[in-house]
């Protein structure tokens, strides 16, 4: 599985790398064809919103690609929330593929 961590507006430092890598390992005990997995990590500039901190995940797996997108005040509870979404994804897809 090839794992790409994108930022954007900002460099990521060791810490959040890392804890977004250890995360992302464990997808493959949700689907074991995962191909690859983008992260997409960007801060929003909107002066007024307290919500600026926006984790994108795109997992590709054959014939399919699933996509999450969310944003909170940390990108830890970002990418968090987007992870467990997009684990929802991958189990209802299986779901959907066994029916």
């Amino acid at each position: 599985m090839n794992v790409n961590i994108q930022t954007l507006h900002f460099d990521a430092d060791t810490k959040l790398v890392t804890f977004i890598e250890k995360k992302i390992s464990k997808l493959t005990q949700f689907h074991e064809r995962i191909t690859k997995v983008d992260v997409f990590l960007k801060l929003d500039n909107v002066a007024h919103n307290i919500k600026d901190k926006i984790a994108e995940i795109k997992v590709h797996v054959p014939r399919h690609d699933f996509f999450v997108k969310h944003s909170s005040k940390s990108f830890e509870e970002s990418f968090d929330v987007a992870l467990d979404s997009v684990i929802t994804q991958i189990k209802r897809k299986k779901e959907k593929m066994a029916a």
